[in-house]
């Protein structure tokens, strides 16, 4: 009903109008015309309460008015039909939806409307005491539930307003956070790149030199030119790919770390009392300089991670397989402190980093939980650009 709520208000509507039949039974001095006109005014109105509340519930008021002027009367024996609930509904409805000043002078209509029809047509004092403390009861108990159905809707709908509010300001901030990281990653690259041609100037000057004197050193020394354009050429195609800013301050122009340097990056970590246990399985010696970086610095933030939230007491298994084709990361520990995972959408921005660096490599990553306990880290990684 709350999916489909016309459909649950026609199911109401014709419960009432069906119980309102039994007007037809109660009277033969009222014509059936009027009865059946003021059912329909007073039960068809409920099918749409929530898309129309205002000119239902008036609909619904026109009919009770059009009640008491026809056939409202103890002596027709029609003081009180089935179809009066749809009052109470109205009632409900304006305070639900519509708010207290609307709902106020709808009562006020209904309180004007109940009193005519007390002095007028119940002309027994005991009835018309019994019979209108009766419906105040329902018309109070109405405006009752009517408040607090739409305190509760008012207090979901703000609910739901600042919680899409909260997911806007978190993907703004992760948009920063990607677009930080990918300015920082493309600096990186370029100061690989820019490593790359200040070699092969180096090289193309002494091939010069060497040419006629030194022919085998001149040889020599194209052969490295050729390696390292290739490498550059390499990493200028991811670099075209990530740069997206052209902040250049606080560049370096010296290569930055490469997976050569994870025995000293495994060393610093048990240095500041975290047990590294380091695994390298084939040669990472000649890796390309942009892989080479990022298994580094993959490595470098699991391992931070694992400083700070894995707890006291924790190992970290460092694991780096290298085939023809690709370079597989895994760095995992045995911790039992802050879920990482609550800590990287607290605000966290290593996890977003890692995978970053990752798809500039057109490879991937992958964060979580370790069955057994603790986290783990596995990024893998082609050699060769797609």
């Amino acid at each position: 009903m709350r999916a489909h709520p016309v459909f649950g208000d026609s199911l109401i509507a014709g419960l009432l109008f069906l119980a309102d039949l039994t007007a037809f039974a109660g009277t033969e001095r009222v014509p059936a015309g009027a009865i059946f006109l003021v059912g329909l005014m007073l039960t068809v109105p409920v099918a749409f309460r929530r898309k129309y509340p205002l000119g239902s519930s008036y609909v619904i008021l026109l009919g009770g008015f059009l009640q008491l002027m026809t056939h409202g009367d103890i002596d027709y024996g029609l003081p009180v039909r089935a179809g009066d609930f749809a009052l109470a509904v109205a009632l409900y409805t304006i305070v639900a939806y519509a708010g207290r000043q609307q709902a106020l002078l709808y009562s006020m209509a209904l309180f004007v409307g109940t009193f005519i029809w007390a002095i007028w047509r119940l002309r027994d004092p005991s009835v018309a005491v019994i019979l209108t403390f009766l419906v105040a009861v329902l018309f109070g108990f109405s405006w009752a539930l009517g408040s607090f159905v739409g305190a509760r809707r008012a207090y979901h709908s703000e609910l739901e307003q600042r919680l899409k509010l909260l997911e806007t300001e978190r993907d703004q901030q992760a948009r920063l956070a990607v677009g930080e990281e990918r300015s920082r990653i493309a600096r990186e690259l370029h100061d690989v790149v820019a490593h790359a041609v200040s070699v092969m100037i180096v090289q193309a000057d002494g091939a010069g030199y060497a040419i006629r004197t030194k022919p085998e050193l001149a040889e020599a020394a194209v052969k490295t030119i050729s390696d390292t354009g290739r490498q550059a050429l390499t990493e200028l195609r991811r670099l075209l790919g990530v740069l997206r800013s052209e902040d250049q301050s606080g560049t370096q122009w010296a290569p930055q770390p490469d997976a050569r340097e994870l025995p000293n990056l495994a060393e610093n970590c048990r240095a500041a009392g975290l047990p590294v246990r380091l695994e390298i399985i084939g040669d990472v010696q000649d890796l390309p300089v942009g892989v080479g970086l990022s298994v580094y610095r993959i490595v470098q933030e699991a391992l931070t991670n694992t400083l700070k939230h894995a707890g006291t007491g924790a190992n970290a298994v460092v694991k780096v397989l290298r085939t023809d084709e690709k370079v597989v990361i895994e760095v995992t520990d045995d911790g039992f402190g802050t879920p990482h995972d609550l800590v990287a959408v607290s605000g966290g921005n290593g996890l977003i980093g890692m995978r970053e660096r990752a798809g500039v490599l057109g490879g991937t990553l992958e964060a979580g939980p370790n069955p057994g306990g603790g986290w783990r880290v596995r990024a893998v990684m082609p050699l060769t650009a797609s």
